[in-house]
């Protein structure tokens, strides 16, 4: 009988109780074998170090990844800067950074009150789901106009039937959707907050003391850094940014973002669906592996291309693919991802 996935990993633990743990090479020919599809690079760091890494592409180490929707847990890290530098307060009205954007095509005086800490959360009222293809706000309709900050400001303010929950019946006090827009709109606002463009601030605040030399940023219409996804960086700068923040903010002795801004945006500010919350433009979820709960923090984005950061097991793993266009790509990358844990033991 031949096994494959996480069933291989299980049957060649089971194998070997009692003598030599599984390693992970299990894992490498399952994804040679294509039980894996398109899955371009896998690494596995404990302790802060690196203990198993692998490139299935012709890129491999040296190639950047464009891990789409992951930019936008780097957007957030890039608010925290700001923030630790007292440029920047997530209580901030996201209307007093554009007032070049008025008058709106849907005025309300509750959109005055949409802040930053909204946008980071998902939870800002704006009618903006990119999870429903008839929102307004659904990315692909912005994606067809040129200023995607004015098209995000003039979503109308959703409303709550009776079969929906309104904020204040929502764990944490906010109603969730996922709404690239919101993200999108924090690239202007901090450029206008720092002073200076955001790929340099970004440079100067997060990469450089990283030692990330090359990320390349995708462009809006109107030349911003677009902070809603499509930045591309290294299997191993995204682990570096993962390990930050399981270092609660440092990178060798240095503090880079704030202990406190790190503890914010790990923390749930709203519940996106079972299993699963939301901080600062991480996902919260907590996997069942092997009868075990593990809890992670996450940078996701399209494809299944994948951060998760392990506070409990001191580890992060990284998982990048170009599954774009594969329904249900990030199941398939959750499942090698628990075949990873049972592999390493984690």
């Amino acid at each position: 009988m031949r096994f494959t996935g996480i069933a291989a990993v299980a049957a060649c633990w089971a194998s070997t109780a009692g003598a030599q743990a599984p390693d992970l090479d299990a894992i490498t020919g399952a994804i040679k074998a294509g039980d894996y599809k398109q899955v371009t690079s896998v690494l596995v760091a404990r302790h802060g170090r690196v203990e198993y890494e692998q490139y299935f592409d012709a890129d491999g180490v040296a190639g950047v990844r464009n891990t789409r929707s992951a930019t936008k847990t780097v957007t957030g890290m890039l608010v925290g800067a700001a923030v630790d530098r007292g440029l920047l307060s997530p209580g901030t009205p996201i209307l007093d950074y554009f007032h070049d954007r008025l008058p709106l095509e849907h005025p309300d005086p509750r959109k005055a009150r949409i802040t930053v800490e909204d946008f980071l959360t998902m939870s800002s009222l704006l009618e903006c789901d990119d999870e429903n293809p008839y929102s307004r706000g659904n990315e692909e309709r912005m994606y067809l106009v040129e200023d995607w900050v004015k098209f995000t400001l003039e979503l109308p303010i959703k409303g709550f039937p009776e079969w929906e929950t309104p904020p204040e019946k929502s764990p944490y006090g906010r109603a969730w959707s996922y709404c690239t827009a919101g993200a999108t709109a924090l690239g202007p606002l901090i450029e206008r907050a720092v002073k200076e463009p955001l790929q340099k601030f970004a440079q100067r605040t997060l990469f450089e003391p990283l030692g990330i030399t090359d990320a390349q940023w995708q462009l809006t219409p109107l030349h911003a850094a677009m902070t809603g996804g499509g930045l591309q960086l290294s299997t191993r700068d995204l682990w570096k940014l993962g390990q930050l923040y399981l270092n609660a903010g440092r990178w060798e002795g240095r503090q880079v973002i704030s202990e406190t801004w790190v503890h914010r945006s790990v923390s749930p500010h709203a519940n996106a669906r079972p299993d699963t919350d939301y901080g600062y433009l991480w996902w919260l979820q907590t996997f069942h592996v092997a009868d075990k709960a593990v809890r992670t923090w996450g940078m996701y984005g399209t494809g299944g291309n994948k951060v998760y950061v392990l506070p409990d097991a001191d580890a992060v793993v990284v998982i990048t693919t170009t599954n774009y266009q594969v329904p249900h790509a990030g199941d398939l990358t959750d499942k090698l991802f628990a075949a990873l844990l049972i592999a390493a033991r984690i």
